[in-house]
C-alpha cells in the first residue's frame, strides 16, 4: 500500500509542476497581444492550488474549491471562446 501512496505522491508533484508551467506559457502567450489567454492562465493556476491543497493536506474542501473551480471553469471558457474566435495568423 505505501508503494500506491508513493507513486500517487509522485504524480501530484508532476501534476503540480506541469500545470504550473501551462499557467506561466499561457502568461507569456496573452503578453503576445492574446489577452483572453490569461483566462487559461487562471485556469491552470486553480489546479495548482487544488493540488497544493491536496498535496499538502489543506482543510480547505467543500466550498471553498468548488467556487475556485467554477471560477476557473468559466475564465476556461472564456480562453477558448477567444481561441475560437481569433485563430493565430488572423
Amino acid at each position: 500500500m505505501r508503494e500506491i501512496d508513493d507513486i500517487a505522491h509522485m504524480l501530484l508533484v508532476i501534476s503540480i509542476l506541469l500545470e504550473a508551467s501551462i499557467a506561466a506559457i499561457a502568461v507569456l502567450a496573452a503578453r503576445q497581444g492574446r489577452p483572453y489567454l490569461y483566462g487559461l492562465a487562471f485556469t491552470f493556476i486553480a489546479y495548482v492550488i487544488y493540488d497544493l491543497a491536496r498535496f499538502m493536506r489543506w482543510a480547505v474542501e467543500g466550498p471553498l474549491l468548488s467556487g475556485l473551480f467554477l471560477l476557473a471553469s468559466v475564465t476556461a471558457l472564456v480562453a477558448v471562446w477567444g481561441l475560437y474566435r481569433n485563430p493565430p495568423g488572423k
